[in-house]
């Protein structure tokens, strides 16, 4: 076994000290955006303190025509490696830890940047999603790995659903993540969100102003399904009241002598928290059954 490429180390109390071009980032890393500014503000901390906290990383070996390479891969603390890449550091302090499963890396990954509140709002929706898809992972055991409830994390993922022009600019700063509650109100027509997106940028709303342009909308979208006979102001109401209490998009219809209300969840957990508040019991294995991978699914109540 070749020698050549192993990185040399030193230990001290548990912490070990490696070279950084031997160190490469999280594979799993959700985060994509690093702030320039930020960066260099913490690689001049640095240059003066030092790395005051290890990079927690998981060590590799490679086989190579010369033998072997032993590489490090970052769970925590990129920030802290391109940092002291800018402050010319030739070594960092790290833990290594065995080999965790790609779940772990993620998990590890996001949860440090959402402790330091790191992460930007899309970045957060993307890594949620994907530990739903990727890893099976339901909203809420995703909220119990990062201290946040089933709704922070459903809501967060709704933001993908966003047109992409919307998407955009809440990654650029055009918007805050407080604008994205009314623009998600008004999921079912695209162009109008588009629209209220532009509004809020030229005239540089705040979300109360944005959550009142919003509530406008609706009702002048309902103004005008009344007008063509489909809804009357009393359905209107009920309508508004359901969707405000129930902070989901709902639909009421006149059906015969009475009304038919549709409710869309955004994922079968959602249909099953909404169930449990209404005290309607279900069997523990279809409630097993549920899965956060459907993107979308509306529900009938006939009253």
């Amino acid at each position: 076994m070749g020698t050549q490429d192993l990185p040399r180390i030193r230990k001290e109390s548990g912490v070990f000290w490696v070279e950084l071009d031997k160190i490469k980032p999280n594979t799993m890393q959700p985060r994509r955006i690093f702030d320039d500014t930020r960066l260099g503000e913490l690689a001049e901390s640095i240059r003066q303190y030092g790395v005051l906290q290890p990079l927690v990383v998981i060590r590799q070996e490679k086989e190579i025509p010369d033998g072997t390479t032993v590489e490090y891969e970052i769970i925590a603390g990129e920030r802290r490696w391109r940092a002291s890449r800018l402050a010319g550091l030739n070594q960092v302090p790290v833990i290594i830890r065995e080999d965790p499963s790609e779940k772990v890396k993620l998990e590890l990954a996001l949860i440090e940047n959402l402790q330091r509140e790191d992460l930007s709002a899309m970045e957060r929706a993307g890594a949620f999603k994907q530990l739903v898809n990727d890893f099976k992972m339901r909203h809420h055991e995703i909220g119990s790995r990062v201290g946040k409830s089933r709704e922070y994390v459903s809501n967060t993922i709704r933001l993908l659903t966003l047109p992409e022009e919307i998407q955009m600019g809440l990654k650029e700063g055009l918007i805050n993540e407080g604008h994205t509650r009314p623009l998600l109100s008004l999921t079912n027509s695209p162009e109008a969100q588009i629209n209220l997106y532009k509004e809020i940028i030229y005239r540089k709303m705040n979300v109360r102003d944005a959550e009142a342009a919003s509530r406008r909308l609706m009702k002048e979208r309902s103004s005008a399904r009344s007008r063509q006979g489909i809804e009357d102001p009393e359905t209107q109401k009920l309508q508004q009241q359901l969707s405000d209490v129930l902070g989901t998009r709902v639909s009421v219809e006149p059906r015969g002598k009475g009304k038919r209300v549709s409710i869309e969840f955004f994922s079968d957990e959602d249909l099953m928290g909404f169930l449990s508040k209404m005290g309607v019991g279900l069997a523990a294995d279809n409630a097993n059954m549920a899965s956060d991978n459907v993107p979308e699914e509306e529900q009938e109540f006939g009253i």
